[in-house]
C-alpha cells in the first residue's frame, strides 16, 4: 500500500532523470514530477517539496506549484467549469483543476455555482485515493470568522455564501462576518458560492450579523418610482393606472404591491413629474 496520497506535501528527493521528468522518491516508493511540474531552477542534487495530485490519466504526479489548498487546510477557490453530471471544478493553482461533487451541491441545479463564483474549500480523498474538493464545514468558517462590532450595524457589506438552509443562506463577509440572510430579507435566492451585497441589520451576542439583500426603504422607493417612470415613458407619458387601480392589476404589470405603488406614485407626485386624471396618471409639462 502507497504511503503517497494526493492532496498533500512532501519533501523527497530526486531517484532519477527521464525524458519526460524526474521521478523523486521517499526512499521506498517514488513519483514523477513531469517536467512542465517544475518551477524555477531544478537541482536534481536536493530534496524539493512537492504537491501530490492525481493527474488526467488518474496517475499520482508530483508538482511543485504551490497549491492554495491541501488536505486539512481551507481557502476559497475559483469555480472554472460546470459538469451537470459530475459537479463542479475549482482551480487549485496547479495545472489540473479539482472536482466537487455533485453529491456535495445543492440539490437545485440552480442553486449550483456558476463560473466565476468561488467556494470556501479543502480536499480530501475517497476510498480508491481520488482527490475531490470539500466544501468547507460550519466549523472550519468558524477558526476564520472574527466577531462584529456594535459599529457595524446598518454597514454595508459583501460576501460570498458557502451554505444554504431552506430559511435562508449563510455568508462569510470580506470583514469575515458570519452573516444569515433570512428568507424574507431577500429577492431570490443566491447561488452557493455568490458574491452577494448588502446591509448589516442585526448583530447577534456571539457576533454574527443578519444581513438583509433588500434595500434601504429610499432605495427601493427610488427604484419603484423609476419603474413606473420608465414605463410611461414607454407609452409617451401616460400610463392607465393611478392610486385606486386595483392591487391585482399592479402586482401583475408592474410585481409591486398596491401600498408599493402609491408611494412610488406619491414620490413622482412630490417631485412634479406626474399628475393623476381620471383613472390615468400622466408627465406633467414642463413650465
Amino acid at each position: 500500500m502507497t504511503s503517497f496520497e494526493a492532496g498533500t506535501t512532501v519533501t523527497l528527493k530526486v531517484d532519477r532523470e527521464v525524458d519526460f521528468g524526474y521521478f523523486l522518491t521517499d526512499g521506498e516508493e517514488d513519483v514523477l514530477l513531469h517536467n512542465s511540474d517544475i518551477v524555477g531552477e531544478f537541482n536534481d542534487e536536493e530534496e524539493h517539496t512537492v504537491f501530490l495530485y492525481q493527474d488526467h490519466q488518474g496517475r499520482l504526479a508530483a508538482t511543485m506549484m504551490t497549491p492554495k489548498i491541501e488536505q486539512g487546510t481551507y481557502d476559497w477557490v475559483e469555480v472554472v467549469e460546470v459538469k451537470h453530471k459530475l459537479g463542479v471544478f475549482v482551480n487549485i493553482g496547479i495545472r489540473k483543476d479539482i472536482l466537487v461533487s455533485k453529491d456535495d451541491l445543492p440539490e437545485i441545479f440552480d442553486l449550483w455555482p456558476e463560473v466565476g463564483d468561488h467556494l470556501y474549500c479543502s480536499l480530501k480523498t475517497d476510498k480508491h485515493g481520488r482527490l475531490f474538493g470539500k466544501l468547507g464545514t460550519e466549523d472550519a468558517i468558524r477558526e476564520v470568522a472574527v466577531k462584529a462590532p456594535r459599529t457595524a450595524f446598518n454597514k454595508n457589506v459583501s460576501g460570498r455564501v458557502y451554505r444554504l438552509l431552506l430559511v435562508g443562506s449563510f455568508i462569510l463577509t470580506d470583514e469575515k462576518y458570519i452573516g444569515f440572510i433570512h428568507e424574507t430579507q431577500r429577492v431570490r435566492e443566491p447561488r452557493l458560492g455568490q458574491k452577494v451585497e448588502g446591509r448589516i441589520i442585526d448583530i447577534k451576542e456571539d457576533g454574527s450579523v443578519n444581513i438583509s439583500l433588500l434595500g434601504r426603504s429610499h432605495e427601493i422607493l427610488d427604484e419603484d418610482a423609476m419603474k413606473l417612470y420608465s414605463y410611461m415613458e414607454s407609452r409617451d407619458g401616460a400610463m392607465p393606472f393611478w392610486d385606486k387601480s386595483d392591487p391585482d392589476d399592479i402586482q401583475i404589470r408592474f410585481q409591486m404591491s398596491k401600498a408599493a405603488f402609491k408611494r412610488a406614485l406619491g414620490r413622482l407626485m412630490k417631485d412634479g413629474k406626474i399628475y393623476q386624471e381620471d383613472g390615468w396618471t400622466y408627465f406633467k409639462k414642463e413650465e
